[in-house]
């Protein structure tokens, strides 16, 4: 016989996934790098944010339950969590893998995934299982559903959500790094994708206020960042070495995958499994300068470009020169404050459904 469970988790309480639906506990079966076992069933947590896309994210979402039901149902319990609001994907990551979840889905755009990943850390420390016979380790995956699918680009998924159900089925793992920046007033904070100072930050900023109208936010809130930007002298130290000072910055971009931005490939050489991130720095830009060289930009080819710098680097330290406290620092188009900021890599820190 077939168990589905939905356990639809309400949004003022915390969520508690399996224990609700003790009919499937005596019958599970196991499939740990896609592979079943007769010993138990597939734990599966999927977090959806429902007002993502204005909306859409759950609208597709309610569209896509028969197929992934039919896809998973056999050998899954399948969990559902709708998140209620900022953070809230943190704190249901967090109990889904202190409860042995084998595996926690981000349902949605770049914003949805930023905070499951966040939500596998907690206290400096990876989460883990509060069940001592739990032996498997938490695993992220991704349905992208959202305004933004920039991490997909670089594993070349397609913005397919039943190509992506039919990846967790599969359920193939493998380790890729995280990225941790400290500084500022709050606790350490993660990213997978891109993390970015000055101009670029600040636009993505802006965008944010401007998600309604879909890719064309980060347009709209890069010409906005534009008015009042001032190029800035900043000090950076690159693995634990000595401070140097670059002179005239208009954008630091930290990339532990390829893409931001809505398909911009401002970190061409970043990969995921290397262990290393890629810096890219933008020098003395004006606003003509992206206009002339947008293309570039966005098909990865701005690397040659009259300064602009890359380099790879395991942990990378920023702060300004002469310090107003005004240059922004974002990661996965998370607004996060201020400088001065130290990005670190963790290799390997998570599995991932590939």
């Amino acid at each position: 016989m077939v168990y589905y469970r939905i356990a639809v988790v309400a949004m003022s309480s915390k969520p508690s996934f399996f224990r609700a639906d003790q009919s499937v506990s005596a019958d599970r079966t196991s499939s740990v790098g896609g592979a079943s076992s007769s010993s138990r069933r597939r734990d599966l947590v999927f977090v959806v944010n429902p007002q993502g896309a204005n909306g859409r994210t759950g609208k597709e979402w309610k569209k896509l339950l028969p197929y992934l039901r039919s896809r998973l149902g056999s050998d899954c319990n399948i969990c559902e969590s709708l998140t209620s609001g900022p953070c809230h994907a943190i704190d249901i990551t967090r109990e889904a893998i202190s409860e042995g979840a084998d595996a926690v889905i981000a349902v949605g755009g770049d914003g949805t995934l930023h905070e499951v990943v966040n939500g596998f850390f907690w206290g400096g420390k990876p989460v883990s299982s509060n069940d001592p016979e739990v032996t498997h380790t938490t695993a992220l995956g991704l349905i992208p559903l959202g305004t933004g699918s920039d991490f997909a680009r670089t594993f070349r998924w397609k913005n397919d959500p039943c190509e992506a159900i039919d990846r967790i089925a599969k359920g193939l793992r493998s380790r890729i790094d995280v990225g941790v920046i400290f500084g500022g007033n709050e606790d350490s904070h993660y990213f997978l994708n891109v993390a970015d100072i000055h101009l670029s930050a600040k636009a993505g900023y802006f965008a944010s206020r401007y998600k309604r109208f879909g890719n064309l936010c980060y347009v709209i809130g890069a010409l906005q960042a534009f008015f009042g930007h001032h190029n800035q002298d900043l000090k950076i130290k690159v693995n634990e070495g000595e401070w140097e000072v670059y002179s005239n910055v208009t954008a630091l971009c930290i990339g532990n995958a390829k893409f931001f931005g809505g398909g911009m490939k401002i970190t061409p050489n970043a990969d995921p499994s290397s262990g290393n991130f890629e810096a890219v720095i933008l020098q003395d830009f004006k606003w003509y300068d992206f206009i002339l060289k947008l293309h570039k930009l966005y098909n990865g080819t701005h690397l040659s470009v009259k300064n602009v710098f890359s380099r790879s680097v395991r942990s990378i330290e920023v702060e300004e020169l002469e310090g107003s406290s005004s240059i922004y620092v974002q990661s996965d188009g998370e607004f996060l404050g201020f400088l001065p900021r130290k990005f670190v890599v963790l290799p390997g820190a998570i599995e991932m459904i590939q």
